[in-house]
């Protein structure tokens, strides 16, 4: 079909995973319903997207699904789902995916499935409920997996890390992967990962972390890259997280809800 100026229209677009169709009949969900659907939630609304949950019943048992709208022309949500796929083929745990797609006007949207049962690390690291000591290791080996392949995640904060505690064993999965990229050249690689390491960094002031943590938490993150390391990195590390600091600062005061929780 074209418009009036002789141009193809584009069309709605919907991509499903493998063994999910019979889920979105069930919910009654395409394309237009993503953004229509009376039951969909939107917890988060921001001037370019919306972070919404679906509750409803499949084969007698309650499921919840986590869509992201993106309400402006972009690739983003095709981004996002590249962006996961990068995560997996580095052998970092994350969300499925169950399915994007995107509107004719240029409005698109990711479909994953819940981790149930899972919990972001700061908020249990805040109830006491697992202590950091104990994410120590497995999320500076993420990190340093992320980067030997390189990658980075451009928001790796603690509450990203997100965490199922089952008596005394853990799992651990990475999310958020919504700007995972390649890193660049040499030139700007080293800037990157500097960027993602403080980010975790900054995300640990404000809990019950000492600089000794800190410290040994490079160490585990330097080990697993086979480097060693350096005061030099640490002063990088911590020049940027002054700068994350003031620039979050004026983020909370310009959106106040920005950095709500995921509803339980």
């Amino acid at each position: 079909m074209k418009d009036e100026g002789g141009r193809m229209k584009e069309s709605n677009s919907f991509h499903v995973a493998g063994g999910y169709q019979p889920l979105m009949r069930e919910v009654g969900l395409d394309a237009e319903g993503v953004f229509m659907h009376e039951k969909i939630v939107a917890w988060r609304q921001l001037a370019d997207r919306e972070n919404c949950t679906l509750d409803a019943e499949f084969e007698g048992k309650p499921i919840r699904l986590h869509i992201k709208r993106y309400l402006v022309r972009s690739a983003a949500a095709e981004e996002e789902v590249k962006a996961i796929e990068l995560l997996r083929e580095a052998g970092i745990p994350t969300v499925r995916v169950v399915g994007w797609g995107r509107l004719s006007d240029g409005r698109s949207f990711v479909i994953s499935e819940d981790l149930g049962g899972y919990a972001a690390a700061d908020k249990l690291i805040e109830g006491g409920t697992i202590s950091f000591e104990r994410l120590l290791e497995p999320t500076a080996h993420f990190a340093a997996k992320l980067h030997q392949a390189g990658l980075h995640h451009r928001d790796l904060y603690l509450c990203h890390f997100f965490v199922k505690v089952e008596g005394s064993d853990f799992e651990v999965r990475l999310i958020d992967a919504a700007r995972v990229a390649r890193l660049g050249g040499v030139l700007t690689r080293g800037r990157w990962i500097v960027k993602d390491l403080a980010q975790f960094w900054y995300s640990t002031i404000s809990l019950a972390v000492t600089d000794e943590q800190r410290d040994r938490w490079l160490s585990r993150y330097a080990a697993g890259r086979g480097i060693e390391p350096s005061s030099r990195m640490r002063r990088a590390i911590e020049r940027k997280v002054r700068a994350i600091a003031r620039h979050d600062a004026k983020l909370k005061a310009a959106q106040p809800t920005r950095n709500i929780s995921i509803p339980t």
